[in-house]
């Protein structure tokens, strides 16, 4: 009679435990059901729903460091702008009007106790430095000068020069001087520009893909820790069954219900790591300035895909050698350097400047009888007017080339000694000596680095077929571990032991997909940029 009711609660007891997990075993793998655990983590309000491209676009327009980098061609247009400056015309003019003052100190001052000198004076002119290393200027003075003294033979006096000054290097100077050295410069600076900002752009897509992976694989995370938890929670349930019938002692449960607070506690964990990584993500795509930058929330639209991918790495090391923006940043200061290079070769040079002045002049206003001494008398002195020539005048003595000076000649200028271009000299070749081995480094490192990355693809992908399986092996562990213990010749430990072991496969599948994932995007990336 007690076999009897043994066998009867016994299969009382396995008929309850699969009419319960039927159901359950259905929501485990059914999509909805995954979909609306996960909807039960996502913050109540605002939800963004994105793709991975569209979180890739969203960067592009709104991240700050991109913002910040794609200020900097603009500076260095104006940077190149500014040399470019030192090239333009430079007018000058000037106007003045003198009045002196001078006591007497000659008798030849007359009776007057001072002699008063009035000049005004007007000067246009314009300068210029060439991109040929010349120099010129172009002057143009007028002046209208008049004197209390008796000895002056124009009163007013009216003189007018036009002056041309032109110095051009024959050695020094000739081929590349300080502005043309700092232009060129500049535009290498601009080209670097470029490519800090494709750096950054590729940097920053890196980062949100695999931010975007990460919450991904968090999310699919909290739904292998929820199907863990709903595993323990049925067990429980079931165990508190077998109390309530008689074929378990109540202290069995305890176990139970310590496997329960475990997995809610790693669903708790789970939770937490994907608002971590929603921020994370946010921090990438969105521009802070949002009023709902920290309380909108991110659905990621793409699951965390499994494609085998062939890896062509003698490709992706060409590709990386002639493209990596650390080794074009290197040859281009190398270019920098060669510009300094021919700059201080240039400079040690002698400097042998040919000059040449041109003048032309003119004279005019009230001329005077010029004086006889011989009829000064102590009365007034009294002087007749010679000639009165116009301002006119004295334009026309200068444009008709009455009174020409010029001057033509050579400037030589030579340091004795070991000049500071000479040791600049020395300096600038042992950097780019530095540069070339640099240059030499960062290639090593980059064909590293593309080879470590598509090690990586290829062993996370070998990862993800093992893991698959481990947890396929698992899920038919449970069920197995679950039937002798339904049958009362397995303990629930090794049912708990069992669970775990689930839902640690679940976890390594998920990091296996995400490692692949991830691991495909830095394969990309290190072709393009250093990862480090």
């Amino acid at each position: 009679m007690r076999d009897h009711l043994l066998a009867t609660r016994l299969w009382l007891a396995i008929g309850f435990l699969v009419s319960a997990a039927v159901p359950v075993f259905a929501q485990i793998g059914h999509p909805a059901a995954a979909a609306e655990r996960s909807g039960q983590a996502r913050s109540s309000g605002l939800v963004r729903r994105v793709t991975i491209e569209d979180a890739v676009q969203l960067a592009l327009e709104q991240n700050l460091g991109i913002q910040i980098q794609r200020i900097n061609p603009r500076i260095q247009d104006l940077a190149i702008a500014q040399t470019r400056a030192s090239w333009a015309p430079t007018l000058q003019s000037n106007t003045s009007n003198i009045s002196a003052n001078q006591p007497v100190t000659n008798v030849f001052a007359g009776s007057q106790d001072k002699v008063t000198d009035s000049t005004f004076q007007t000067s246009f002119g314009i300068s210029q430095q060439l991109p040929t290393g010349a120099n010129y200027s172009v002057s143009w003075d007028s002046s209208r000068a008049k004197s209390s003294n008796f000895f002056n033979t124009f009163d007013p006096q009216l003189r007018s020069n036009v002056e041309f000054n032109i110095t051009q290097p024959l050695l020094r100077d000739v081929r590349i001087d300080a502005v043309r050295q700092q232009l060129e410069t500049n535009e290498k600076l601009r080209e670097l520009s470029d490519v800090d900002l494709r750096a950054t752009i590729t940097q920053t897509v890196r980062g949100v893909r695999n931010a975007y992976w990460d919450l991904v694989a968090t999310i699919d995370n909290l739904d292998a820790q929820q199907r863990s938890l709903e595993l323990a929670q049925r067990l429980l349930a079931d165990n508190e069954k077998r109390v309530q019938i008689g074929t378990m002692a109540p202290i069995d449960i305890v176990e139970a219900q310590a496997e329960v607070a475990r997995n809610e506690e790693a669903v708790i964990v789970a939770e937490a790591a994907i608002e971590q990584a929603k921020d994370n993500l946010r921090a990438l795509i969105f521009d802070p300035s949002m009023p709902d930058f920290w309380t909108v929330g991110i659905e990621p639209a793409d699951a965390a895909p499994f494609q085998a991918q062939a890896v062509d790495l003698e490709a992706a090391v060409a590709y990386a050698l002639e493209n990596r923006s650390d080794i074009v940043q290197a040859k281009n200061g190398l270019d920098r350097t060669d510009i300094s290079v021919r700059y201080l070769q240039n400079q040690i040079l002698p400097a042998v400047n040919a000059t040449l002045s041109y003048g032309l002049t003119g004279l005019g206003g009230t001329q005077f009888v010029p004086v006889d001494f011989g009829a000064i008398t102590d009365s007034t002195f009294g002087r007749d007017v010679l000639s009165q020539r116009g301002f006119g005048s004295v334009i026309g003595d200068v444009f008709s080339n009455s009174y020409p000076t010029w001057s033509l000649g050579v400037q030589i200028q030579y340091p004795l000694g070991t000049s500071a271009s000479e040791a600049s000299l020395a300096r600038a070749r042992l950097e780019h000596s530095q540069t070339r081995t640099q240059i030499r480094n960062l290639e090593l490192q980059a064909v590293a680095e593309v080879r470590n990355t598509a090690r990586q693809v290829q062993t996370n992908q070998k990862r993800i077929d093992s893991a698959r399986a481990a947890r396929e092996l698992a899920e038919r562990r449970l069920e197995a571990e679950e039937k002798k213990f339904a049958a009362g010749i397995q303990t629930s430990f090794f049912v708990f032991q069992a669970q775990r072991d689930l839902a640690q496969a679940r976890t390594n599948e998920v990091r296996a997909i995400l490692d692949y994932n991830k691991s495909q995007v830095d394969f990309e990336a290190a072709q393009e940029v250093p990862l480090r």
